[in-house]
């Protein structure tokens, strides 16, 4: 169950600023737009993909974003994300929420084919994450304060072989980011984990839907009434929760038999 945190940064600062690191994902755009109605009125979307950017900072100006600013960011060149971070930073004036929605999905399956590309994934969702996870809380414990939400997944919460890489390199940046919640919140800055399951997106386009499976608005949805509540850890839908606990608890020659 998530604890509730002393202090943080909510939701209810006059202005918001808002950094999406993967500014094209579509629930990191979707919680930047359910943070308009909260008072988020200028946003820097970081990612590598110009024309999703600029379609993703369309949709917040139609929502009512007054000032929509893009920085160009890969993740999985490190050398550059400090750069790339302090110039968002230096455009907003401060982050009061950065939400870090960087992710691919890669292979499905335990051992992979292509060892390359799952690599990769790795890269991406472990390595180049990690990588700008830890220089957003840099910048924010340098300003005093900030949130910032980590999009995880359910996978983080117990491997499965039919989809190894992937749980693997959710559950390394899940990791990181409970430890840095840990360390950061004396400094007035908090990470809050969320933990989404099978989301209707353009990464899941053609795979079976799960049971419980959302959307990118519901997730959004969710975060925000998280950010409310200064919660540590949020599940989309929330009843995911209750369900992980059950399945933490089996053991693994049990947990094998189970369908994928």
């Amino acid at each position: 169950m998530s604890r509730r945190r002393p202090a943080a940064a909510g939701v209810r600062q006059q202005p918001l600023r808002v950094l999406v690191i993967g500014g094209s994902s579509e629930i990191g755009t979707a919680i930047a737009a359910e943070l308009v109605g909260e008072g988020a009125r200028e946003i820097v979307l970081a990612g590598r993909d110009a024309a999703a950017l600029s379609r993703s900072g369309a949709t917040l100006r139609t929502r009512g974003a007054e000032r929509v600013e893009t920085v160009m960011l890969d993740a999985t060149r490190t050398f550059g994300h400090g750069a790339a971070l302090r110039s968002a930073a230096e455009m907003l004036g401060r982050i009061d929420i950065a939400i870090l929605a960087i992710g691919v999905l890669g292979e499905r399956g335990g051992l992979p084919d292509d060892i390359p590309a799952a690599i990769e994934v790795l890269r991406v969702n472990t390595v180049g994450a990690a990588s700008l996870l830890m220089e957003t809380a840099r910048l924010m414990r340098e300003q005093g304060d900030g949130t910032i939400v980590v999009l995880s997944s359910v996978a983080a919460e117990r491997p499965r072989a039919s989809n190894a890489v992937y749980c693997a390199s959710k559950a390394g940046l899940d990791a990181l980011a409970q430890a840095l919640d840990d360390e950061l919140s004396p400094s007035g800055v908090s990470v809050m984990v969320v933990r989404p399951g099978f989301v209707r997106t353009r990464m899941t386009e053609g795979l079976p839907a799960a049971p419980l499976a959302t959307s990118a608005e519901a997730v959004a949805r969710q975060t925000v009434r998280g950010l409310h509540r200064r919660s540590r850890t949020v599940w989309a839908p929330g009843t995911l929760r209750w369900v992980m606990l059950a399945v933490r608890m089996l053991p693994r020659a049990l947990l094998r038999r189970l369908p994928a």
